[in-house]
């Protein structure tokens, strides 16, 4: 019995991770002179001035790596590439980790404390069970 719910909490965690695999956010790093910011890819909702290249971006949805560019940079027209050409951009396209990755590493860390933590109880718990059993303990009377 105790064995099949090991296996039903296993195949939850298994599930839950894959269910929790979400693409990782993107996100476009604008390097200006000396000065950076970061643009997160996957957010419609970013804050910058409309350009000539607003419908092509919203006819295709989430942008990708592939967008993060200089051009991508000066078109958000951050205060930071104020008068900047392009030879004073760089660009950097990195992603966040994914909702698995970070599940996988809660469990662990739930896992390896729950091990430290049995590990530092164990031994009461084993005397408590001795002193039970020992009460409980049949003792032969001799005729």
């Amino acid at each position: 019995m105790a064995r099949t719910r090991w296996q039903y909490v296993l195949l939850f965690l298994t599930l839950l991770s894959v269910a929790l695999a979400a693409s990782p956010t993107s996100f476009c790093k604008c390097t200006c002179f000396s000065n950076s910011t970061l643009i997160p890819l996957d957010d419609p909702t970013t804050n910058r001035k409309p350009s000539a290249d607003d419908s092509k971006a919203s006819a295709k949805g989430r942008r990708s790596c592939m967008d993060c560019n200089k051009q991508f940079c000066l078109d958000y027209h951050l205060p930071i590439c104020q008068d900047a050409t392009e030879a004073d951009v760089f660009t950097t396209c990195f992603q966040r980790d994914s909702a698995k990755d970070q599940a996988i590493v809660f469990i662990f860390i739930i896992a390896t404390g729950g091990l430290l933590a049995w590990a530092a109880i164990r031994p009461w718990v084993q005397k408590w069970r001795d002193n039970a059993s020992a009460g409980q303990a049949y003792t032969p009377v001799q005729g």
